[in-house]
């Protein structure tokens, strides 16, 4: 049926293929006869199934013939250098092969792979009718340990009261319009507006789709499918700019995004005016959803695949996020603070997904107001302390994606109901939930080192805008605050290990080791000033270069001496 073969072992799959047509029949054995003398030896096997549809009980147990190998095991799927799944698969179980390879064409967009044993049950196991055939799309990216848990709705029954001649109407509308099928967007950095072509498989012409202006509001999403290519031509000269052909869902830039310096404002200034106005802001909100107002969690391991296989196809198509008009809540005028887009339709697939999560945190009935990312830090990022938009941002999530070279914990800090500072560390895969409009949160601790990717998304009570004005409803939990008395038992740079321990140990293991509590703007302010770069380590570092620089050049009485850094003064 022309998919791609499993070049192992060819011997032994000859031999198995020979031993399956064990003497059945006396047509059975005149074939395996022919079999063993022809060349094509798949051929003929295919001709022996074909006469047992025809026949029926003639060949009755001979196994369908597969061009993959069987799976049993996820050591035998084809992975990356990275453990991560190098293509787009599309997999059922072993006892269903003969109806699903009989529907599905030769496509390049996926492989098909029969399972069986340990591995049919971990992707399969867990559906109520289970018994019955299932396939599933498998996307490329995934990691090997949740490649077996893709999201609901990339299951499917096979053949559910199938009236098509062939019964095979089900299996084949889900392969083209759910697994070949893509959400897909395109950002345009070119300094001149570009015109987007689909480039026709067939016959090679392009056929106009869009036109895209500059920057990151112009994006333009479409539904496409895997293996289609567009081209992109500067709308002014016409010249070809660039072109992409589509494997996943994705988000493609075309140029360099451009570059947001900010150096003609004060940003001490304005950090200190902000971190007064957010002071005031969070305590506007009178509902709370939970004692301390957030905790630490994990992502299930089908929207935790997901999330990760979309990063990681996507790691290379970044953009510098434009802050530009969104003011200093991250430092990206001293780094640059980079952004992936997401696809509407999987945005709303993980929203509504974890949403359930939020719901049962909260013990709410909640309504999906936004989800934002997936932003990266990059080493010497912050994100000062601040509450987020109080109609829209009742309950969320952070979600941490990924982290490249990181060798110091970035802890996300969160001021509990009684203005604690809690410092918690997250791994890839981690979640924190908090109530983003109530309680103050950042990371006003630099990024020490490596890249930092994370995801965010709020809920708000079902068709309540109004929620943050009102009292609690009866059965919220109580605010902890009087927790007795807390002490240091650990190290200063111990984060969420019970580095601080209190009478109430209700208050959990990630109170800060500095044991520090928020009483104003001002006070924010001082704590974003104290974990900040100190401009005395700069000084020493240049008075080092500087000598380093005299050593080499003692006779050069000319050398200007260098720049102080900017140093905590941002």
């Amino acid at each position: 049926n022309g998919v791609h073969v499993l070049k192992t072992q060819p011997a032994r799959q000859s031999k198995n293929y020979r031993s399956r047509l064990n003497k059945r029949s006396i047509g059975v054995r005149v074939i395996e006869n022919v079999y063993i003398m022809s060349v094509r030896k798949e051929m003929v096997i295919r001709i022996v199934w074909w006469l047992c549809l025809v026949v029926g009980a003639l060949c009755e147990g001979i196994p369908v013939p597969n061009n993959n190998a069987v799976l049993t095991s996820k050591d035998q799927m084809p992975l990356d250098e990275n453990g991560k799944l190098a293509t787009n698969l599309f997999v059922y179980p072993e006892k269903c092969a003969a109806q699903v390879e009989l529907a599905i064409p030769a496509v390049e967009s996926h492989t098909l792979y029969a399972v069986a044993g340990d591995l049919e049950q971990s992707f399969f196991g867990h559906l109520e009718d289970k018994d019955n055939c299932h396939v599933a799309c498998v996307r490329v990216g995934l990691d090997q340990k949740v490649m077996t848990s893709p999201l609901p709705h990339l299951f499917s029954e096979a053949f559910p009261n199938d009236n098509s001649a062939d019964g095979t109407k089900t299996v084949k509308d889900f392969f083209w319009h759910t697994c070949r099928k893509v959400e897909f967007g395109f950002v345009n950095y070119n300094e001149n507006p570009v015109q987007m072509s689909w480039v026709d498989p067939t016959t090679g012409e392009r056929n106009v789709q869009n036109e895209l202006e500059y920057g990151e509001k112009h994006t333009k999403f479409i539904t496409t499918f895997i293996g289609h290519t567009f081209v992109f031509s500067d709308t002014k000269t016409g010249e070809d700019v660039s072109s992409y052909t589509i494997q996943f869902d994705g988000i493609f830039p075309i140029g360099e995004s451009g570059n947001y310096t900010g150096a003609d404002k004060d940003w001490r200034r304005i950090i200190e005016r902000t971190a007064n106005s957010e002071w005031r802001r969070h305590g506007v909100i009178k509902r709370s959803f939970s004692a301390l107002g957030f905790k630490k969690g994990r992502l299930p391991d089908d929207v935790w695949g997901s999330i990760g296989a979309y990063y990681y196809n996507n790691r290379n198509h970044r953009s510098k996020e434009e802050w530009s008009s969104k003011g200093a809540f991250v430092n990206w005028f001293d780094v640059d603070v980079y952004f992936i887009q997401i696809p509407w339709d999987l945005k709303r697939v993980w929203q509504d997904r974890l949403k359930l999560l939020v719901e049962e945190w909260t013990g709410v009935e909640l309504e999906n107001t936004d989800i934002y990312g997936m932003r990266q830090y990059e080493k010497g990022a912050r994100l000062l302390t601040h509450v987020d938009r109080e109609s829209t941002h009742a309950a969320s999530l952070i979600i941490n994606v990924e982290q490249m070279g990181v060798e110091t914990a970035w802890p996300v800090e969160v001021h509990d109901h009684a203005n604690r500072l809690h410092e918690v560390v997250m791994e890839p895969g981690d979640i924190v939930y908090y109530e983003s409009a109530k309680c103050l949160h950042g990371r006003n601790r630099p990024l020490a080192s490596g890249s930092y990717i994370n995801l965010f998304t709020h809920y708000r009570p079902k068709g309540d805008p109004q929620w943050f004005l009102k009292e609690n409803p009866p059965g919220t939990p109580e605010p902890l605050l009087d927790v007795g008395d807390c002490r240091l038992v650990g190290q200063f740079d111990q984060f969420s290990q019970g580095a601080v321990q209190c009478d109430n140990p209700a208050i959990g293991p990630h109170l800060s080791p500095t044991m520090f509590t928020a009483t104003s703007g001002e006070s924010l302010f001082q704590w974003w000033e104290s974990v900040g770069p100190l401009e005395h380590d700069h000084d020493e570092e240049d008075e080092s270069d500087d000598e380093e620089e005299e050593a080499a050049h003692e006779d050069d009485s000319d050398d200007e001496e260098e720049e102080p850094g900017h140093g905590g003064d941002l």
